[in-house]
């Protein structure tokens, strides 16, 4: 083979390898940051993995907010009206969080099936609902049952 055309196969091998490298560490960060959204439906029926970063959201229960009085601790139930999933809390909450309200939750799922939050998102006005959610509670039916009772409020 000629020393020039060796040379040539070296570098472009060195570059197939470098941009391997590059798109490899790449996918590997973003698997690292991926957090896959799950209705409570989908985690009743063991959809969603347990231990790994994961986004849920519903609708908070009426009457299933509990806090702690020592410490920030809350635990609530999100629905979409077919099933419902326990959150857990260690934090202050949004100040737009409410019950009857859509939120997402940030978190990894425990053993119990109760997902421990590292964050929790509540709509910003009164009229937004995070597109997640909305689309599972359209699923269910909720989502009319829910327009229905912000209608009733605004009354």
């Amino acid at each position: 083979m000629n020393p020039i055309r060796k040379k040539r196969l070296t570098i472009i091998i060195a570059i197939l390898l470098g941009v391997a490298a590059t798109v490899g560490l790449g996918l590997y960060a973003m698997q690292q940051n991926i957090n896959l959204f799950y209705t409570p439906t989908q985690i009743a029926a063991g959809e969603a993995p347990e231990n790994v970063r994961l986004r849920a959201g519903g609708l908070v229960k009426v009457g299933s907010v509990h806090r702690d009085s020592d410490t920030l601790d809350v635990d609530f139930v999100v629905t979409d009206g077919d099933a419902d999933v326990t959150i857990r809390y260690g934090g202050i909450l949004p100040d737009l969080f409410r019950e009857g309200q859509g939120i997402v939750a940030l978190g990894r799922l425990n053993d119990s099936g109760v997902l421990i939050a590292e964050q929790v998102l509540a709509k910003h006005d009164e009229n937004y609902m995070p597109p997640e959610v909305s689309s599972a509670l359209e699923k269910t039916g909720m989502l009319k049952h829910y327009e229905e009772g912000q209608k009733e409020k605004t009354k």
